[in-house]
């Protein structure tokens, strides 16, 4: 057999385990590494994996020596705000400051101001946007991603989100999986409506199914949102339509959006900085991915993080994201978050990686074709630029990739002179 592609002198391949469900508790601690290995590539899907040793006397159209490097699967990022018009770095000041987010948003800023940007772009504005920050996570090693919509709050715009997801779906050779979070916030003319307003964003469910415009739904359910009973009603009634479900939940307050989301058998709970003891519990008896977002919570300023050594502890399972956005979190880079979860949350590098790669593709469906490397699955993977894979955790705030692969196609790859992007076209 000729391989398309053979990747040999792998320092350490990283392997996480592959499973129908995602690993919880102590499983999240075993990372398997394979010293001196190589892969084989074929049709775009991962033939063969071995040693060093072996590969010497295979055949293969192009062999890549990476010169005693880490490959490990490529990143999965499974909490994103994509496309969005618009940017907010003059909040900066006024949050340094001390300007509350309420007198913020009052003054036109916050999530209204990124809400009214995103309404007077135009599609092709918006996919030129996203495509721009979308290269920037494939750059840092992301081959699978989510983006949301949640910037409309009214049929039009949210509709043109999703549409633009679409087109970065069919542009990028990466995997993208779409999410409708039309109950992101309660826009001014329905304070007190709220209700009435769920009740509209639900009567897109049918459209956006027709459309296959997004795979989950999402509800933010916090103090001064929505509450338990209306996100229940709501995600409840995107689970008749055939949606994934997903909710951005106790962030702020612990309302119960964790026990929520295990009830109705959620892909994932994000947030979760505020998870109240009997959520956690719920979490380790479900299959619901705790998905936590550490830069969120370090872009604020807070001073507490979600419990990610309780969760593990007691036997959830934790994914990572950047919840890159242009109000809360403003960073494409999922190996920064990483670090953060090292020095934040407490997690061990085994169960960093495990987090931003399998535990993270179960948290958006895609746990059969992302997150793990192994025979007959997509040849998605990240060369890096590193000594062993503790290394990544702990020299943060720097591009660690030195090139990423998708269907065995270099999508990205870095020089000594600098930063190359290939050609994204499929």
């Amino acid at each position: 057999m000729t391989y398309d592609l053979l990747v040999h002198n792998i320092g350490q391949l990283i392997l996480p385990k592959s499973s129908d469900k995602p690993l919880k508790g102590q499983e999240m601690k075993e990372l398997n590494i394979i010293e001196n290995a190589a892969i084989g590539i074929m049709d775009g899907k991962i033939a063969w994996l071995g040693s060093n040793a072996e590969a010497e006397s295979l055949k293969a159209s192009e062999r890549i020596d990476a010169q005693g490097k880490v490959v490990s699967p490529g990143l999965v990022d499974p909490h994103t705000h994509l496309v969005f018009g618009g940017s907010r770095e003059h909040e900066l000041s006024l949050k340094q400051a001390g300007v509350p987010y309420l007198e913020i948003l009052a003054q036109g800023g916050g999530i209204l101001s990124t809400v009214g940007s995103t309404k007077k772009a135009t599609e092709e504005e918006l996919f030129e946007k996203a495509s721009f920050h979308l290269e920037r996570m494939i750059s840092y090693g992301v081959t699978t991603l989510e983006a949301k919509s949640g910037y409309g709050l009214d049929a039009d715009t949210e509709l043109k989100q999703l549409r633009v997801v679409q087109k970065l779906k069919e542009k990028y050779p990466v995997s993208v999986v779409s999410t409708f979070l039309g109950a992101h916030a309660v826009p001014p003319g329905f304070k007190g409506k709220e209700d009435e307003f769920l009740e509209e964003m639900s009567r897109l469910f049918d459209d956006i199914k027709e459309g296959q415009l997004a795979e989950f739904v999402d509800i933010f359910c916090e103090t001064g949102v929505f509450t338990i009973e209306q996100s229940r009603m709501f995600l409840q009634q995107a689970k008749e339509k055939g949606f994934g479900l997903k909710i951005h939940a106790d962030e702020i307050d612990p309302l119960g959006g964790t026990e929520l989301a295990v009830s109705l058998g959620a892909a994932s709970a994000d947030h979760l900085v505020a998870a109240s003891d009997e959520g956690i519990r719920q979490l380790s008896e479900g299959n619901t991915v705790a998905v936590l977002l550490p830069g969120t919570t370090f872009y604020l300023g807070k001073d507490y993080y979600a419990r990610a050594r309780k969760m593990i502890d007691e036997g959830a399972a934790v994914a990572l994201a950047t919840d890159f956005n242009p109000g809360s979190c403003v960073t494409e880079n999922l190996q920064m978050i990483m670090s953060l979860a090292a020095l934040k949350l407490k997690m061990s590098a085994e169960e960093i990686w495990n987090a931003v790669t399998v535990n993270a593709a179960h948290a958006i469906g895609k746990a059969s074709e992302a997150g793990t490397l192994e025979k007959g699955r997509s040849a998605d993977f990240v060369i890096w630029d590193v000594p062993n894979y503790k290394y990544i955790p702990y020299h943060f705030g720097v591009n660690h990739a030195q090139s990423v692969y998708h269907s065995g196609k270099k999508l990205w790859e870095r020089t000594a002179y600098g930063e190359i992007q290939l050609s994204p076209a499929r």
